[in-house]
């Protein structure tokens, strides 16, 4: 058989984490099958479909580098790929199950569906529809059409019968048919509802093998029986395990970042993110966490996937990106961070190719995600300093620190070098002088110069400052301390 799989998302919103690792298990598993990877958009609902939401999503599968072999700018010999341009799809085999009698008209209005639903919850019953259109003869239907009354298509349940598949991740899955009732295959607006234009899709895509999110199952036995009734062989069922938040909860807003875009915006990098989103469900050996696309291409199995829940962990995300930071080449992370640090506004346009390569080697091993590149290097990007309060506080409460700030910007100020090797030594000596340890001295001198009590080394913040910044704000520091500090006149070194 030949493999086809798809991923179909509908165009109402961004590219969700679950629906990402949903295409990656799809594309994974036509490259491991050597299969092709179907993009279909699922865009019936045309009040909350955009063209905004479309480009989010093919935006967020291009940057994940998930490329698909069928589907919007690609074409292919299954298309449309838009369910809104498969109408007549819908319409024929429509037209075929009622012809069959696996479907019957239904004139019931909204109004009507929720009192009789009503009805039922008061008397203690499960809502469902009760049938009252399913016995119409043809001339009561034509009465009602007369009347100008629209109709729905709903499907005809056959007697009592288990709707059973086999998961590749789940393994038997059973539902009993009589807790269905007759659901609707075609609105009233002649728009098909997702289970009846699902199966026709899958079926004239030729899709093998159906891998989506477990809260999918729910829908399986409708399809199976749409299946049924058409004479139709089902595809193979994979239903993946939901994504849960740190509170096991299912992942939403209130988690933080839900969409792919956001964790770009975060800092992450799509190799980071392809590799996380591959290991919530997925294991390899149950030790190797690291991967590459190239290699989850030739390892991902279905049979390796679990059923059960997968929990998001931002801080596992996070070591994860950081392991693929440090496997760039310098260049290369170089190059990240630029595009990264310039899509957030700053203009990197002034610093030459030397400063921006030791702004990077700076950063070190807290370059765990291109946003800290903004975080920790904010202080040598702004021209202004952003100081926090509370770092400024601690500088606030220790004595002398004024003198001590501006004797390190005389000293630096008539020392014939700055350099990485110069500034150290100065620094040492200085210190020494002083009567205290180098860690001591150079506490307030970070605040000053970076604005925190965490940045990279204090020689490399100077360096990337240069010498006229340094000097700057060394000095601004002593003066706003000499006008802040609680502890008394200053005395002057």
């Amino acid at each position: 058989m030949s493999v086809r799989v798809r991923f179909a998302p509908s165009p109402t919103g961004t590219l969700h984490v679950g629906g990402a690792r949903t295409a990656l298990y799809n594309y994974l598993f036509a490259r491991l099958q050597g299969g092709a990877f179907v993009l279909r958009i699922e865009d019936t609902d045309a009040a909350r479909s955009t063209d905004d939401s479309l480009g989010a999503i093919l935006t967020g599968m291009r940057w994940l580098g998930l490329t698909w072999d069928e589907g919007p700018g690609v074409g292919g010999a299954c298309g449309p790929y838009f369910q809104s341009e498969r109408r007549e799809h819908y319409d024929t085999h429509a037209r075929a199950l009622e012809a069959a009698g696996h479907a019957y008209p239904c004139f019931c209005t909204v109004e009507e569906l929720e009192e009789r639903r009503a009805a039922q919850v008061t008397r203690g019953e499960a809502p469902r529809y009760d049938g009252k259109c399913r016995g119409l003869s043809a001339a009561e239907r034509a009465a009602r059409r007369a009347e100008g009354r629209v109709s729905a298509l709903r499907f005809a349940l056959p007697p009592p019968v288990e709707l059973a598949w086999h998961d590749v991740v789940r393994g038997r899955v059973a539902f009993a048919s009589d807790l269905l009732d007759d659901f609707v295959l075609v609105r009233s607006d002649g728009l098909p509802t997702y289970n009846y234009a699902c199966v026709v899709d899958d079926h004239e895509m030729a899709i093998s093998h159906v891998i989506r999110g477990d809260d999918h199952i729910s829908n399986t036995p409708r399809q199976l029986l749409i299946y049924h009734a058409l004479g139709w062989t089902p595809p193979v069922f994979a239903h993946v395990p939901m994504i849960l938040g740190p509170d096991g909860s299912r992942l939403s807003k209130r988690h933080g970042a839900t969409s792919v875009a956001a964790y770009q915006d975060l800092g992450m990098i799509p190799e980071a993110m392809v590799n996380f989103l591959a290991l919530l469900g997925w294991s390899y050996d149950g030790q190797r966490e690291l991967f590459t696309l190239a290699e989850l291409e030739q390892l991902f199995s279905l049979e390796r996937v679990s059923a059960n829940a997968a929990i998001f962990d931002l801080a596992k995300l996070e070591w994860v990106n950081a392991q693929h930071l440090k496997r760039l080449t310098e260049t290369e992370r170089v190059e990240r961070v630029e595009r990264y640090l310039e899509s957030r506004g700053w203009d990197l346009s002034a610093r030459d190719r030397a400063w921006r390569m030791e702004f990077v080697r700076a950063l070190g091993d807290r370059l765990r995600t291109l946003r800290d590149a903004e975080d920790y290097g904010r202080f040598a990007l702004a021209d202004a300093l952003d100081m926090d309060d509370a770092a400024w506080r601690e500088v606030l409460a220790r004595p002398d620190v004024a003198s001590e700030l501006r004797m390190l910007a005389d000293r630096i100020e008539t020392h014939p070098a700055f350099t990485l090797e110069s500034l150290e030594p100065l620094l040492r000596a200085l210190a020494a002088e002083r009567g205290t340890k180098l860690g001591a001295f150079i506490a307030p001198v970070r605040v000053a110069l970076a604005g925190r009590t965490v940045s990279p080394g204090i020689f490399d913040v100077m360096v990337l400052l240069g010498r006229a910044r340094t000097l700057e704000r060394l000095r601004d520091a002593a003066a706003r301390w000499e006008r802040e500090s609680p502890t008394g006149a200053p005395r002057r070194g």
